[in-house]
């Protein structure tokens, strides 16, 4: 019998039978290329079962004292739904197989006295189809992952404009001075502690309402593309910079800081919603950076690279001339969450969903920066 270390992943079998001879012989045959555990009774499967997780395959006896197979089979079913199960019976009549596969879920009904060949083949079946179920299911639960990350960070994206679209609306509404008895209805008066504050603060809850919407418009667009037979769109790199420039919130004279430059345009990779939602966070991590500067400048680039320790790559370069980041924390930037603004409400999470991001379509994030000389974060993509 294999070793745990010889034994593929996944390839541990469970057989049940009350005949003492039957489970010695299954054992040494099938032993040379799967681990074989064995039960003599239904309860005692069961018990194995709870204590194993590895367990791949169950083939069991049909006619076995106390309990029968297929009330075993019933309850795998339903308890440990990710074994593959096997029944292995001498009286296959026609209402056995049906209970077999309606109950039981079976994969293959298998005629005593086994088979070695046959028994083999079935086995192997079985096995590789546990495996591709296993990561079929390991690539559902890294996708709802990825979906409850990416819901996490897009509600958080739209929390904050939202929540300074409430404040300005409030301050606007406490400004309101109601009419004096007997004055002229249908003329609103709102108070101004300096001129035109309340045409800077409309227009700034306009900017961010129409932040949000451009958020949420692009994540809609995305679920109509999932549907079959839906032409996927594509994105070039420069529309994607021009659609940031123009729907980004920018705050005062924060739009002048901003130039870019197209080199060299590529078709984009990936979905759109969220490459739109990493140039965002970039956009916006740069412009938190540059509030206070003498100088504020942010250049984007979209062209060619040669990615640090690999080839020329597609690239979207955000640089600016900021206070740069203490290398303490660069070095740890988008691998835990991390952040040099906690006290204005940053959480670490942006460049950490930036890199994942990436990483999901082949693609990589390098981040450079010198304290007191700015920072430089470069997106590189894999296309074709």
């Amino acid at each position: 019998m294999p070793t745990a270390a010889e034994t593929p992943v996944g390839s541990t079998v469970l057989f049940v039978d009350d005949e003492s001879m039957s489970r010695k012989w299954f054992a040494r045959a099938f032993g040379d290329e799967f681990n074989i555990l064995t039960s003599a009774s239904a309860d005692e499967a069961l018990a194995v079962l709870r204590g194993h997780e590895e367990i791949a395959v169950l083939v069991t006896d049909y006619r076995m004292p106390q309990q029968d197979g297929m009330k075993l089979l019933r309850a795998v079913q339903r308890d440990h739904r990710h074994v593959i199960r096997l029944l292995a019976t001498a009286y296959a009549e026609k209402d056995v197989a049906i209970a077999a596969v309606n109950q039981g879920r079976v994969l293959r009904i298998l005629e005593k006295p086994l088979d070695e060949a046959s028994t083999r083949d079935a086995l192997r079946e079985a096995v590789a189809l546990h495996r591709a179920q296993a990561m079929e299911r390991a690539l559902n639960e890294g996708r709802l992952t990825a979906l409850r990350e990416t819901l996490g960070f897009l509600a958080h994206e739209l929390n904050t404009p939202l929540a300074t679209v409430r404040g300005l609306v409030g301050t606007l509404a406490s400004r309101y001075v109601r009419p004096a008895p007997g004055e002229e209805p249908g003329i609103a008066r709102i108070t101004e502690h300096r001129a035109g504050e309340v045409l800077a603060a409309l227009e700034s809850a306009e900017r961010r309402a129409l932040y949000c919407q451009s958020l949420v418009s692009t994540f809609v667009q995305s679920a109509r593309d999932a549907y079959p037979g839906v032409a996927p769109q594509t994105v070039s790199g420069s529309s994607l910079v021009d659609a940031l420039l123009d729907e980004f919130p920018f705050e005062n004279s924060e739009r002048s800081w901003v130039s870019r430059d197209i080199e060299h345009d590529f078709q984009l990779p990936g979905r759109r919603d969220l490459l739109y939602l990493v140039l965002c966070t970039l956009a916006k991590n740069a412009l938190q950076a540059l509030r206070g500067h003498a100088a504020p400048r942010l250049h984007i680039r979209v062209g060619r690279e040669l990615e640090v320790g690999g080839p020329v790559r597609a690239c979207i370069r955000f640089e600016d001339n900021g206070p740069g980041i203490p290398p303490q924390v660069l070095a740890r930037l988008t691998r835990e969450p991390v952040t040099t603004r906690a006290q204005s409400g940053g959480n670490g999470m942006g460049l950490m969903f930036c890199r994942r991001v990436m990483e999901s379509i082949g693609g990589s994030i390098a981040v450079d920066s010198v304290l007191g000389a700015g920072t430089k974060v470069s997106l590189y993509f894999k296309t074709t």
